[in-house]
């Protein structure tokens, strides 16, 4: 492995915030995909890296004094990657709360909101033909993004003035509303205008837009 942070993931918003992360900071890293439809992530071989056989996951070889260390769950693998590179987490107490408070709105809100709002306007269309869940997951997507857009009214990123692993984290979630559940007009997405201008200038990046493509479908 050379040394080198062993990725493993798929497109997803949860692996390209990962990959997204791994490219801004320019850690060096070999990606592998897992293919989630065809079930790699209950393998054995990816159980022991992460056992909850979920994407994304990575493995640092040196990363336990020297010894490899496999860390699972996105916002854990954020941290990590951001105290290892020395980037997009400040060591000022005040900024760096801000930053985990924003990532944290995305591990136990945003990620799970959309995710389900896609999951019944999308994918469960014919499972589910009664209107409540759509309603319902489409009402909090729609207030998460609001807060997102007040927040980036008076900041240039999520957590303040500076790009954070906060922005890496969200961004992706964001651009899957439109990428894979193709809800631009069923959420009114272009009304939040911070949040689509943010999301643009993120966008311009050649290190974001390469993390986007990692382990593609």
């Amino acid at each position: 492995m050379e040394n080198k942070i062993q990725l493993y993931s798929l497109a997803t918003p949860n692996g390209q915030k990962i990959s997204i992360a791994l490219e801004e900071m320019g850690l060096a890293y070999d990606a592998h995909k897992i293919d989630i439809i065809k079930g790699d992530q209950f393998k054995d071989e990816f159980v022991k890296i992460n056992p909850n056989s979920k994407i994304p996951a990575i493995v640092d070889p040196v990363g336990d004094d020297g010894k490899p260390l496999s860390v699972m769950e996105s916002g854990a693998i954020l941290v990590y990657l951001a105290e290892k590179s020395g980037r997009f987490l400040p060591k000022d107490t005040a900024k760096r709360s801000k930053v985990l408070q924003w990532l944290f709105f995305q591990v136990g809100g945003a990620g799970p909101m959309f995710g389900q709002f896609g999951h019944f306007y999308k994918y469960a269309k014919k499972k589910c033909d009664h209107p409540y869940p759509v309603e319902r997951y489409a009402t909090e997507t729609k207030r998460l993004l609001a807060v997102m857009d007040a927040q980036l009214s008076k900041n240039k990123y999520i957590a303040g003035d500076e790009l954070s692993i906060a922005d890496f984290s969200l961004a992706p979630w964001v651009l899957g509303l439109e990428k894979f559940y193709k809800a631009t007009d069923h959420l009114g997405l272009n009304d939040f205008k911070h949040v689509k201008a943010w999301v643009e200038n993120l966008s311009q990046s050649q290190a974001f837009q390469k993390g986007m493509e990692v382990c593609p479908f």
